[in-house]
């Protein structure tokens, strides 16, 4: 998944009360460092289920927070030439 907009992010985080260790809890992460990563935007993707746990938590759809990630190479795995 995605991260469309950390600002985002962050903003529900502050309004609802909800540190970047807690939410990294609540993903499933045994640290909050790439709950960070995420907030400052040195990174954009994460795993479905983290996705979906902390947008759950958030009380958020999954589609408002994350785009699904579709693979480059899909159907790239159709053999040249077999006949």
């Amino acid at each position: 998944m995605i991260l469309k907009d950390r600002k985002q992010l962050a903003k529900l985080m502050v309004i609802q009360g909800v540190s970047a260790r807690r939410l990294s809890k609540i993903a499933g992460w045994r640290s909050h460092s790439y709950m960070n990563r995420l907030l400052s935007g040195e990174v954009r993707t994460l795993s479905t289920e983290p996705a979906l746990r902390i947008a759950n938590h958030l009380g958020v759809g999954v589609d408002d927070l994350f785009l699904v990630r579709v693979s480059d190479d899909a159907g790239h795995n159709i053999r040249q030439g077999a006949a």
